[in-house]
């Protein structure tokens, strides 16, 4: 368990293919409900994708509890060894070679957070050959609810140009981090005084996506400029 209503899983073909991807991606989940009337729900791939994945190699999803939730039942139900449907990858949720950037906003709530943890080490490469600056913007409710929050802390404590930083809407940590904030992403959008030189990515909370994509436009970004992924992946 990733956090009291988040669970992490890990997976391998069951062909014992390679299922490579690039980092921001999404697979589906394909699976029925209990009328037997199909349906997918889509993940994001939380694998750290520091090279190419060779057949066997697994990969990694972080999935959401809802109670009464068709999908929750689906992972609930899952016993070590078991297996899924799935297709993919999916998805131009990515970092683009193109890009000619300043910094990079990125900006998460929940399971959303899990795209960005596979981009790190392209991160890191980035940082090294373009000298690009990352603002990483985490919504969460409490500190335990803060998935991978301490890898994001490392890597930031590893890298002056990637700042982290919690926004905790109900409960902040013991003894907080300077960079921790009390309420939610899209209000601290302001403090880091976004211009069309960012690119900015959106994924997690609809309503969240929603309002920042709106905050953002008001800054100046271009609409290309800001990436949003807003699927409903744990109902």
């Amino acid at each position: 368990m990733l956090a009291p209503t988040v669970g992490h899983y890990t997976f391998v073909r069951g062909d014992g293919a390679p299922l490579d991807f690039i980092p921001g991606q999404f697979i589906q989940v394909h699976f029925h409900y209990a009328d037997g009337t199909a349906t997918k729900r889509s993940y994001s791939l939380a694998t750290i994708h520091d090279h190419a994945l060779s057949p066997g190699e697994a990969v990694e999803i972080a999935v959401s509890y809802v109670p009464g939730g068709a999908a929750t039942a689906l992972f609930e139900g899952l016993e070590d060894g078991g297996q899924i449907d799935a297709s993919g990858p999916f998805g131009r949720f990515c970092l683009m070679p193109a890009d000619a950037n300043r910094r990079y906003l990125l900006i998460g709530t929940g399971t959303g957070v899990t795209p960005y943890r596979a981009m790190l080490p392209q991160i890191e490469k980035l940082i090294a050959e373009r000298g690009i600056e990352v603002v990483l913007l985490f919504g969460a409710r409490t500190p335990e609810e803060l998935l991978y929050g301490d890898e994001f802390r490392a890597f930031a404590d590893a890298h002056s140009a990637f700042r982290f930083v919690p926004c905790f809407s109900r409960e902040l940590p013991a003894d907080p981090h300077p960079d921790v904030r009390h309420g939610y992403v899209q209000q601290f959008l302001d403090e880091f005084s976004p211009s069309d030189s960012d690119i900015a990515y959106l994924c997690g909370n609809p309503n969240m996506v929603d309002a920042c994509f709106e905050s953002l436009k008001g800054h100046g970004l271009p609409v290309p400029q800001i990436r949003r992924e807003k699927y409903i992946s744990n109902k």
